[in-house]
């Protein structure tokens, strides 16, 4: 892959000064090639997180529900609703497209994906 430490003859004419230039040109595309490669790819993994701790319920302790947006680059994915009442713990999943869903969405859900798409 990468060898730093290799050390190489050095041209010694004009053609080998030649042929080490279309060496390292081929190098280049190549890299340059696999960068854009990984740029594409990456669109569609996981780059944009917002979170929100909020407590939904008075008199229920601290702030121990929350909501958890998840995005790619076209800000696709999901958002994760926990919510914490002394009854139990409830968890929702609604998909998101484009940053919307087709499910109606809490201020806390909508708070998260805010965040993810635009941090402060």
């Amino acid at each position: 892959m990468f060898n730093f430490f290799k050390k190489e003859k050095k041209p010694e004419n004009i053609k080998e000064v030649l042929d080490y230039l279309k060496n390292l040109e081929k190098k280049i595309e190549n890299t340059s090639e696999g960068l854009k490669k990984l740029k594409r790819e990456s669109k569609f993994s996981v780059q944009k997180i917002g979170t929100i701790r909020y407590n939904p319920f008075s008199g229920v302790g601290s702030d121990q529900s929350f909501s958890i947006a998840l995005l790619d680059g076209n800000n696709n994915g999901f958002v994760i609703t926990s919510i914490y009442s002394r009854e139990g713990n409830r968890v929702y999943g609604k998909s998101l497209k484009e940053g919307k869903s087709e499910y109606s969405l809490s201020d806390e859900e909508k708070k998260a994906i805010s965040k993810a798409i635009s941090p402060e």
